[in-house]
């Protein structure tokens, strides 16, 4: 699970595994630990931010902070997920 940010007690990953075929980028977001049930942020082709889930419960306020850091860096985000996947879609 590379880590690709990390935001006070918040780390933002990718999976390592994103299934067969591989998903639109996104991110995940979990406070501490990764894990599978975390909060999954979707980026457009904009680098714009759409929330799949917040199965992590991080309080409204904090996760739309975290979502405009993942906007200003979805540049760096994208080529990140490239580099791991060999590979890009977008959620839209």
């Amino acid at each position: 699970m590379p880590q690709i940010l990390r935001i006070g007690p918040y780390t933002i990953y990718f999976w390592s595994n994103e299934n067969n075929p591989l998903e639109p980028i996104h991110v995940h977001i979990a406070e501490g630990t990764p894990s599978e049930n975390a909060t999954k942020i979707w980026i457009t082709s904009t680098g714009k931010t759409l929330l799949s889930n917040n199965s992590s419960h991080i309080p409204d306020r904090i996760l739309r902070k975290i979502m405009r850091i993942i906007e200003s860096n979805s540049a760096a985000i994208i080529e990140k997920w490239i580099n791991q996947f060999g590979e890009i879609r977008y959620f839209c």
